[in-house]
């Protein structure tokens, strides 16, 4: 599986960017795959977004041990779930070991758990934000109020999980892309000008051009911007895979 990334700044942020991305891999033949948009009215939201990277990378990892040497695996839905268990126990612990509040702890989540043999995956998206696979492109908007994970740490997380709706469950994957509400955002940054402007989210989730550039993303957002006149005003995170034909 080709993996592709970009994280931009939005034109409208000065001093940091609220959007993380993670991949890392479950195994040979697993990956995780998320991208997080920390909430612009709560508190330093670019770093409980960062922190939910890190945790996932390192719940990544310890299970990626595990499996190796339990010779053994774990069907999708019950690794997405496993993955998010953790990340709730250690948003917790962190919350309480930093004193955090509530305002502290606001960021979206879109995760994926990716079975690049079984061109199969197990999406879902905590908040805002966008998933496209093979072209369906789903679109995740709670009319900017987002129902943050920090919301629900103090519930049983059981619970919390039953009732989640916004996910998906896929198989014969050949083109999937996880990306932040920041993809809408797109406006003219000057009086220049430019050719006119294409699809943004066709040329950034599914079109093919430069995909043997591992910086394919990011030249295509710099295209849009040289090309079109266009930049993101909000963060911008995108993560999206190539599984083959």
């Amino acid at each position: 599986m080709k993996l592709y990334t970009t994280l931009q700044i939005g034109a409208h942020h000065i001093h940091h960017c609220e959007d993380y991305l993670v991949t890392a891999p479950l195994g040979t033949e697993k990956t995780l795959c998320a991208v997080m948009d920390g909430c612009s009215m709560g508190k330093d939201s670019y770093l409980v977004a960062t922190l939910t990277g890190k945790i996932l990378r390192k719940v990544a990892k310890e299970i990626a041990f595990r499996e190796f040497a339990e010779k053994r695996t774990t069907i999708l839905p019950d690794l997405l779930k496993t993955i998010l268990r953790q990340l709730f126990h250690e948003l917790k612990q962190l919350k309480n070991t930093l004193q955090l509040e509530r305002n502290e702890l606001l960021t979206t989540l879109v995760i994926a758990v990716i079975d690049a043999k079984e061109k199969a995956g197990e999406f879902m998206c905590i908040g805002d934000g966008v998933i496209d696979i093979n072209g369906n492109l789903y679109e995740f908007d709670q009319d900017n109020k987002p129902d943050y994970l920090g919301y629900h740490l103090q519930e049983d997380f059981e619970h919390w999980f039953s009732v989640q709706q916004q996910r998906l469950s896929e198989k014969g994957i050949i083109n999937f892309s996880l990306c932040t509400d920041g993809i809408f955002t797109f406006s003219r940054f000057d009086n220049n000008i430019y050719e006119p402007s294409g699809n943004i989210i066709a040329w950034l989730l599914t079109d093919d051009t430069y995909n043997e550039n591992e910086h394919m993303l990011s030249q295509k957002v710099t295209e849009v911007k040289m090309n079109w006149g266009l930049v993101p005003t909000d963060d911008l995170a995108i993560v999206r895979g190539y599984l083959g034909d």
